[in-house]
């Protein structure tokens, strides 16, 4: 029988998740960063003897039993191929309360970052570091069509997913409104943008911002150009081509930290 493509594993994952109450973080920094995070409820913790060691001091703080595991009959019900590296936590899914809280005052400055269909939890992972390291307020998502929690995003996410509000709500464009009447200039990123995303972060330097992107390939939905403020660009010496989602994401926070 021929192995499944590591994408068509990850989308299965992805869809059993979204509608899973627990998520299994798995690889020594999420699951460090998880039994760190006091906002997690831990459930179940497997780890092999090597891993323990290196765990040891965070597994102590935590106050979780773990359960120790043969490395080659490894207990955690994890999908192949994941790269597990002898640690595995079953956790509940974050709540990071009303998103009109965190836009007016959450931590950071008022930066928001809405991702339209982005499905790909590396992706996904990316973005989250990116917006921690540039004090974005909160990553949001549709509820569906959108990479859900899962191990694969927060071993991306190198921890920032304990960190980092990410939030995915009923519908974006709704969404939208509700953050134009918070106050919120909506920046839609598209290759095809009237300004530059530099001028534009300059013009609503003193407004919040909430940075708009598409999925790579089909961009922004109709519905979601709309509904932005202004269509921006990210200057490009050259034709070649546009930024994966996760690189653009970087850069637009970059530009609009700068102001």
């Amino acid at each position: 029988m021929a192995k499944k493509p590591t994408w068509v594993i990850e989308k299965e994952q992805a869809r059993r998740a979204a509608t899973a109450e627990t998520v299994w973080l798995f690889g020594l920094h999420a699951v460090r960063d998880a039994l760190a995070n006091p906002a997690r409820i831990k459930l179940r913790l497997v780890v092999t003897k090597n891993a323990a060691d290196k765990l040891a001091e965070a597994i102590a703080a935590s106050g979780v039993t773990p359960e120790m595991a043969d490395p080659r009959k490894f207990a955690a019900p994890l999908d192949p191929g994941s790269v597990h590296q002898g640690a595995a936590l079953e956790v509940k899914q974050l709540d990071w309360g009303p998103l009109s809280d965190i836009a007016v005052s959450g931590d950071g400055a008022a930066r928001l970052l809405l991702l339209d269909r982005v499905t790909d939890p590396h992706n996904v992972g990316a973005i989250l570091r990116s917006a921690e390291v540039f004090g974005a307020r909160a990553v949001i998502a549709p509820a569906r069509h959108s990479a859900p929690e899962t191990g694969a995003l927060a071993k991306t996410a190198s921890g920032a997913l304990e960190r980092q509000p990410y939030l995915r709500v009923k519908n974006l464009g709704d969404t939208m409104l509700e953050l134009r009447k918070l106050g919120y200039v909506l920046l839609g990123l598209d290759g095809a943008g009237e300004v530059e995303i530099g001028d534009a972060a300059a013009t609503f330097r003193d407004r919040p911002i909430a940075l708009v992107l598409g999925a790579e390939g089909p961009g922004l939905r109709e519905r979601t150009r709309e509904l932005c403020d202004q269509l921006v660009r990210i200057p490009a010496v050259g034709d070649f081509g546009s930024l994966n989602v996760s690189n653009a994401a970087a850069v637009s926070l970059y530009a609009v930290a700068r102001g």
